[in-house]
């Protein structure tokens, strides 16, 4: 019997290709710009869990998310209007990573309808987090680009979102519990 050592040859250059693309470059040949991202408490920011790496593509924003320690289940994910992660006061009581404000809606709809809809500009597909408290995913966000979300605050919630206000609020995400800020430049 023989073996061809061809079809590996063939490969190992679209392996290369691969990992200068996931080392720093976007398609389009633009840097990627890394957001650090942090546990939040009403105390303040905490200790570093992972990164997500932000590129613009042809199909949108693209968030490449390395984090760990998180909650396993589904986690609300969202562009906020500012680039501070700090508590702020509610009702004269401290809440986590307030001071990045709302959800970032450029238009001002008012509305909670997830990414594909036209409401909030920063709502982002649901982070699914495993059974070890990893998330590692690819998402897309078609209606941003990097422009956009400059100086903003990545957020990651305690529950899940359905991007709705029924039957809570904001999709029901609750508390913030990890954010980075996106790099001003």
């Amino acid at each position: 019997m023989r073996f061809s050592l061809f079809p590996i040859v063939l490969a190992m250059p679209v392996l290369v290709a691969c990992e200068t693309v996931d080392g720093g470059q976007s398609p389009s040949g633009a840097a990627d710009v890394e957001v650090k991202v942090s546990r939040v408490s009403e105390s303040g920011v905490g200790e570093a869990i992972g990164s997500i790496l932000l590129a613009d593509t042809a199909a949108g924003l693209s968030l490449r998310v390395d984090l760990r320690g998180l909650p396993a289940g589904a986690r609300g994910f969202h562009i906020h209007e500012k680039g501070d992660c700090g508590p702020g006061m509610r009702d004269g009581k401290p809440v986590a990573a307030l001071a990045a404000g709302g959800h970032y809606d450029a238009q001002g709809s008012g509305r909670h309808e997830g990414p594909h809809g036209q409401g909030h500009t920063g709502d982002l597909p649901s982070l699914m987090v495993d059974e070890q408290g990893r998330a590692q995913v690819v998402v897309t966000a078609s209606r941003l680009t990097l422009k956009d979300i400059r100086g903003r605050a990545i957020m990651i919630h305690e529950g899940g979102d359905n991007y709705a206000d029924q039957p809570k609020p904001l999709g029901g995400g609750g508390g913030r519990i990890a954010c980075g800020v996106v790099p001003t430049a």
